[in-house]
């Protein structure tokens, strides 16, 4: 049984077991289905053995050794593959404007972290890729036992993955790929090669494009590490099954005809507006990352407009650029409000 059939089920039970809101409401209303399917890891229903057959399932999806659902975001899927595969002393090569959790996960680790520097693109303010010349230099000089690289960056640029891991096999080390906008990526052709069947741990956020809850994710393991002794670190005993079925529904339905259709779907509908704006400039590699700019006008000043004059919210900006984030709740409504925006312009 999935667990979201299992969250439908219903009994006769009488349940003395956490958790104590019994499934009834009258806390806060607006919730009231997420109480009633709100079960606990003790009660009649098992439901260890369903999310084991879940994640086992998700594992023939990807193609991968394991893939672990997360209901604590990427980070602790950072934090269990450092875990996994990095002991106290050991050197970690991350880049210099990590996220926070690359950081402390290494400290957590007892590692060492060495830092890079990102190239920083001048015309459009945002980091650009990690070239595999530049991970090998490292390499070269220093025994690192982990190599931690963003593919897709925030803003939606692309490193080449496929290189970097055979520097890495070459120097025996393990690689470590943080891809939370990327989530997306198996499903398309017409999205960049996800790190899934690449790298040793790939790290996604079903939350950031992909539809899922806040704050679901996914990590994959492409090596034989057992990466559940990391987790039971520190990830809780009690984990929401409500947000654990959500994470299967969302593979479910990404990995389905008509969710791939819905991916596709956009991505060329969004190939089709950067097509008839002629006045605004486009960059990056993942074309469901609206990155633009405007001549004349700084990032800041293009996000005020934006958002003052037409009621448009970005996802972030900078001196030079704003990015609007998009995906798979991305709709044709807000796509043709875009669209209507960007011809004013």
């Amino acid at each position: 049984m999935s667990l979201v059939r299992l969250l439908e089920q219903k009994t006769e039970k009488t349940l003395f077991t956490t958790p104590s809101h019994g499934q009834k409401n009258g806390i806060y209303s607006p919730l009231d289905g997420m109480y009633k399917i709100d079960i606990s890891e003790t009660d009649y229903h098992n439901p260890q053995e369903a999310l084991s057959r879940a994640q086992l399932w998700a594992r023939s999806i990807y193609g991968t050794y394991s893939t672990t659902f997360l209901t604590n975001g990427s980070t602790s899927g950072i934090i269990a593959s450092v875990l996994s595969c990095v002991n106290v002393g050991d050197k970690v090569l991350i880049a210099s404007n990590s996220h926070p959790s690359h950081f402390n996960a290494v400290r957590l680790a007892g590692g060492r972290a060495l830092t890079y520097h990102p190239v920083i693109d001048k015309d459009w303010d945002v980091p650009l890729e990690t070239k595999p010349e530049l991970i090998e230099e490292y390499l070269k000089r220093y025994d690192i036992k982990a190599v931690l690289v963003t593919s897709p960056t925030y803003e939606g640029i692309i490193s080449d993955i496929e290189e970097i891991k055979a520097v890495c096999e070459k120097y025996n080390t393990f690689l470590i790929v943080d891809e939370a906008h990327g989530a997306l990526y198996p499903f398309s052709d017409k999205l960049p090669l996800s790190a899934v069947n690449v790298a040793d741990f790939t790290v996604q956020s079903l939350h950031k494009t992909a539809g899922g809850l806040n704050p679901t994710a996914l990590l994959h393991c492409n090596c034989e590490v057992d990466v559940k002794p990391a987790l039971e670190m520190f990830m809780t005993t009690s984990p929401s099954y409500p947000l654990l079925a959500s994470i299967e529904a969302n593979i479910y339905y990404l990995n389905s005809m008509e969710g791939r259709k819905e991916i596709d779907n956009l991505i060329t509908r969004l190939d089709r507006i950067r097509a008839r704006c002629s006045v605004c400039e486009f960059f990056g590699d993942d074309p469901t990352k609206v990155l633009m700019k405007l001549p004349g006008l700084s990032g800041y000043q293009l996000s005020e407009m934006l958002y003052d004059d037409f009621g448009i919210e970005d996802e972030i900006t900078n001196s030079k650029s704003t990015m609007l984030l998009c995906g798979i709740g991305t709709d044709n409504r807000k796509l043709d409000k875009l669209q209507n925006v960007l011809s004013k312009l």
